[in-house]
């Protein structure tokens, strides 16, 4: 990136910053890659040094808040998460990680995925001042659906960031028009009905689902849930807009000796895939 235009980048915030993204992805007719990690895993010092090395081959990031009762994850980032919370992991220091990559001169853009109970504690209308201050983008989740998401939804698109709504395969209709309505930054397609993590193979209806979205939606789509090798990226990206692997990230610098640079190169196959 040009010294002009991480200069740009770092005047775009929040919506302008996703869809700047997206829309890079699609001048290159590749989809948009989005890693998730857990702030505090292993532990502080090495989720960051993870996270600086994977930025620079991410579209976006998807960085983890911990939290105890993480209904929508796996056993994988569970896993992850726990071991955060032992390490001292907070809301307000996943809020200093992200300031601290701007800092550092990080520029993709960041997504909070974390549980509403988290943000309940925090208070939402500080939760969004703080995370817009530290140069967050939107807001992932899983457990708010859009009925009652009105005041965090307000919230943040009063500071001009996204907040990010779900769709299953098992959605209605009425449901995937509701959130295509409501949608801003893009819509978090869940590939499988269950939890986080790695699969052997991805959904034999997954097309059909991203179709039945995409006939009513006008922003883009990102797929998760389940996706775990360069060659799943690959075929999710020819039917997304955006594809989303976090379990398999994990379990990679889990087991590495040299945790940044086994996530450097975990995450540039997934790119080199979603190039070819």
């Amino acid at each position: 990136m040009t010294q002009e235009n991480a200069s740009t980048e770092r005047s775009r915030s929040g919506r302008s910053h996703i869809a700047a993204a997206f829309e890079r992805a699609q001048q290159t007719q590749t989809a948009a890659l989005m890693p998730y990690f857990t702030i505090g895993f292993p532990d502080q010092p090495t989720s960051l040094a993870v996270i600086e090395a994977i930025a620079p081959h991410s579209d976006l990031l998807e960085l983890g808040v911990p939290f105890s009762d993480p209904l929508a994850d796996g056993p994988t980032i569970q896993r992850s998460t726990q071991i955060a919370l032992e390490g001292g992991t907070t809301t307000a220091v996943c809020l200093q990680t992200v300031r601290t990559l701007r800092e550092k001169g990080i520029t993709t853009p960041v997504m909070l995925m974390g549980y509403y109970n988290p943000i309940l504690a925090y208070g939402q209308e500080r939760y969004v001042a703080d995370a817009a201050a530290a140069g967050v983008d939107g807001f992932i989740v899983p457990d708010l659906p859009p009925e009652e998401a009105a005041e965090l939804e307000t919230l943040a698109a009063d500071a001009g960031l996204s907040l990010i709504y779900f769709l299953a395969p098992t959605s209605n209709p009425e449901r995937i028009a509701h959130v295509a309505q409501r949608a801003s930054g893009f819509i978090y397609l869940v590939s499988l009905t269950g939890v986080t993590g790695a699969r052997r193979s991805l959904q034999a209806n997954l097309s059909d689902f991203v179709a039945r979205v995409r006939a009513k939606a006008d922003v883009p789509l990102a797929i998760g849930f389940g996706i775990g090798t360069p060659e799943q990226a690959a075929s999710v990206g020819q039917m997304a807009d955006g594809v989303i692997v976090g379990s398999a990230l994990i379990n990679t610098v889990d087991q590495a000796a040299d945790k940044p640079a086994a996530a450097q190169q975990f995450v540039q196959s997934l790119q080199q895939a979603l190039q070819k």
